[in-house]
């Protein structure tokens, strides 16, 4: 349920991004080689889920399969997660006025890795992450290593195939910054998803 409610939410949202950029880009925001490059590093994070560790709330009673329930969280999180895509295509456009769509699309597909791992961990549980609910070793690893994978991929030789380049380390700001801001926005809004469902994952 972790894996499904995460891959739909964060699916909606990031399609969604493509097609809203696409019609104000002269280019494309992400070529579709880039894009499934992207998707298979966030997929081998996400695939680390079944060896999480699970909250002891969520075993107490047998979890019902509900379509109805996932239309719902997709509908709520897939918004918010296309929202703060916004906000990346935003600041690279208007903030450093980037023009060239092999830089672009190259933060791109950085943050887009980076912010999928990290709020991986806010939907994980209904908890507060880090403090109140942790991960398991494995999935922190693979958060951690898969990141530091789609920071490093530009400068490869598997990053030029792709159509990616080498960019200024400044613009960590957005790959590094806009997830964590995304992660203390998403804590409100899972509060109120719950207080409106009565539920999470």
């Amino acid at each position: 349920m972790k894996y499904i409610k995460m891959a739909v939410s964060f699916n909606f949202g990031e399609v969604s991004s493509v097609i809203i950029a696409s019609i104000f880009l002269p280019f494309l925001p992400i070529t579709p080689i880039q894009l499934l490059v992207q998707s298979l590093l966030y997929d081998f994070g996400q695939l680390t889920l079944p060896y999480d560790n699970v909250d002891e709330e969520y075993l107490e009673k047998p979890q019902i399969w509900s379509l109805k329930s996932l239309k719902h969280f997709m509908l709520f999180m897939g918004p918010l997660s296309s929202l703060f895509d916004m906000i990346v295509f935003s600041s690279i456009w208007f903030i450093f006025g980037i023009r060239e769509a092999a830089v672009f699309q190259t933060i791109w597909f950085s943050y887009g890795v980076v912010s999928n791992l990290i709020g991986m961990h806010i939907i994980r549980t209904a908890k507060l992450p880090f403090v109140q609910s942790n991960a398991s070793k494995i999935v922190y690893f693979s958060s951690i290593l898969l990141s530091i994978v789609a920071i490093a991929v530009p400068f490869s030789f598997l990053g030029e195939i792709i159509g990616l380049v080498p960019i200024s380390l400044k613009y960590l700001a957005i790959i590094v910054g806009v997830p964590i801001l995304y992660c203390f926005v998403a804590l409100f809004a899972k509060k109120v998803y719950i207080k409106k469902y009565h539920e999470w994952i």
